[in-house]
């Protein structure tokens, strides 16, 4: 490890510390100052949830069966918080209460008498004190959300001795929030804490100057986290759908209370949607990059119904870092930037320079995405440079994760500089032009990847080249090297010669694949991001040396 990668590794874990003494320490602080008093006797208004609702999870949880996480966890009849949870994943979702959405496919007394039954399980057994799982700051926001999105179901026919143990815990845990919020990083996590804390504030009855005081709370964490070009800081496009769930119905509260709006809020909330609407494929669902997975279409129609910033998507986020090309229903997107900060690389991939690209209704080329619920195994997997349609040297990726407890698979190294390009050529072509130092130090490498895509969005062109800077030595030895083009599961692939294959979509559309000089190989491959879950599919791969070998050009060619 370099001097100046240890003392970043240094310098971030101390913050780290400090963060986690911080938090860990909420609880007692909570408990030496909480008190019964102040503890408001109703709420005002449950906020709408945006999120899709499905009666086959409210007829399994009236079997006390919970199909969350990608598995089905049976409690036997008693409730999920007096039982094991198989795994931690199924356990956070327990805990976040956003399975409660539901249970309004049933609304019946006998479905909210057990969601009540449970909800008080939840107190008796870890509402008392401000610890372990139930208490990690995600599942925290995330369950005062539920909480007040659905506390007509949780409350309807309760007596009155529920209804104030029910205020009473919630109004712990928003105080909670209110002080570990401070002690984390510029997340996304901390950015829907203050969500949570902004939509208890006009839930709950307080006094208009907290309202505007949670008000201008929000606004700072908008400004910082939200780029001027729409997009979030963590350059992961998934994020900025579940943040407009959440922003979304929190606008329409202040406005249907009659309070005055965040000042940023609206504003902000505007230069999301063209952000959203780059990253969409013409199948309709978000590109797979920096820790995006599946997007159920239900939930992206439920943000689009409200999106007043219609237009055509930018040709690029220059914040961000990402490259759109489209032309006549096909459509690339290029991924040019890398973490703005070990802070937000946690999710991050490292997959500069990769792209995807879709046509008609179906995606292509695409990376692997990231496994909703998997261990850390596969997620790690789904990070490294392999698992994206981009180069790799010697099978090592371009961004190094470090794994520890402290950084948490943060990237500390690597991708130092991106230079990027664009321009028009003489056919009406678009082509965009990057290069990445991500092997320089290790290999003594620089990546330059060129793609243009014609005017008549029939043909798209890809120039791979690896070369050594002026300025630095050669490499002493030769080293292996792979593209790799990551095929969507619903493609099917026919090999015409060693040089192209043949691509076809389930309505019959196809491209053709070929790399002139150089051995295309299909190759097996696992696609994370699929809604049901982990799926098998194919790649395409090219094997090369170096400095054999430098240079690639490859196409993709519609085929009418």
């Amino acid at each position: 490890m370099q001097l100046a990668d240890r003392r970043r590794l240094v310098a971030f874990g101390l913050r780290e510390i400090g963060r986690r003494f911080y938090r860990r320490t909420a609880g007692l602080r909570l408990a030496l100052t909480s008190s019964a008093s102040g503890v408001p006797d109703r709420l005002i208004v449950a906020p709408t949830d945006l999120r899709a609702i499905d009666p086959f999870v409210a007829e399994e949880i009236a079997q006390r069966r919970f199909p969350l996480a990608g598995t089905s966890f049976d409690t036997e009849g008693y409730s999920p918080f007096e039982v094991e949870a198989p795994t931690e994943a199924l356990a956070e979702r327990l805990h976040s209460f956003a399975w409660l959405r539901h249970i309004r496919a049933d609304r019946s007394a006998e479905a909210c008498a057990r969601a009540r039954a449970i909800t008080s399980s939840w107190m008796n057994n870890h509402g008392r004190r401000a610890r372990g799982l139930a208490w990690r700051p995600h599942v925290a926001a995330e369950r005062v959300i539920a909480w007040l999105s659905h506390s007509t179901i949780v409350l309807q026919g309760a007596e009155a001795g529920f209804y104030r143990r029910f205020m009473r815990s919630l109004t712990y845990q928003v105080r909670y929030l209110r002080r570990i919020v401070r002690g984390l990083p510029m997340d996304e996590t901390r950015l829907r804490i203050r969500i949570a804390l902004a939509m208890a504030s006009v839930a709950m009855p307080t006094r208009n100057a907290f309202i505007r005081r949670e008000g201008s709370r929000l606004d700072r964490e908008l400004e910082r986290q939200i780029l001027p070009d729409g997009g979030h800081v963590s350059r992961n496009p998934r994020i900025l759908l579940d943040l407009l769930l959440d922003l979304l119905p929190l606008r329409q509260t202040y406005i249907n209370l009659g309070h005055d709006v965040p000042a940023k809020l609206i504003p902000t909330i505007d230069r999301m949607y063209p952000a959203l609407r780059f990253f969409r494929h013409q199948d309709g669902d978000l590109a797979l990059f920096n820790g995006a997975t599946s997007t159920p279409a239900s939930e992206l129609i439920s943000v689009l119904r409200y999106d007043e910033t219609a237009g055509q998507p930018f040709k690029s986020l220059p914040h961000m870092r990402y490259h759109r090309l489209s032309a006549e229903g096909a459509t690339v997107i290029v991924d040019t930037g890398k973490p703005r900060s070990a802070e937000l690389s946690r999710r991050s991939h490292a997959g500069c320079l990769a792209f995807e690209m879709s046509s008609g209704r179906h995606r292509f080329i695409v990376n692997c995405g990231a496994p909703k619920f998997a261990s850390g195994d596969f997620r790690g997997l789904a990070r490294s440079t392999a698992a994206h349609s981009t180069i790799t040297i010697n099978e090592t990726s371009s961004s190094r994760l470090l794994r520890s407890h402290l950084c948490r698979s943060s990237i500390l190294a690597g991708v130092n500089e991106v230079d990027v390009e664009r321009w028009d050529d003489q056919h009406g072509g678009d082509w965009v032009r990057a290069v990445h130092d991500g092997y320089l130090k290790p290999f003594g490498y620089c990546h330059e990847r060129s793609i243009g895509l014609s005017g008549k969005g029939n043909k798209i062109k890809g120039h791979e080249r690896l070369f050594v800077p002026e300025d630095a030595k050669p490499p002493r030895a030769p080293v292996s090297a792979a593209a790799r083009f990551h095929i969507h599961p619903a493609i099917t692939m026919s090999r015409e010669d060693r040089e192209r294959v043949l691509l076809v979509a389930p309505d019959g559309e196809a491209w053709e694949f070929n790399v002139p000089g150089h051995a295309v190989e299909i190759e097996d491959d696992i696609f994370f991001a699929d809604v049901s879950g982990m799926r098998a599919s194919r790649q395409l791969v090219l094997h090369f040396s170096l400095p054999e070998t430098s240079e690639i050009r490859w196409m993709l060619k519609r085929v009418e």
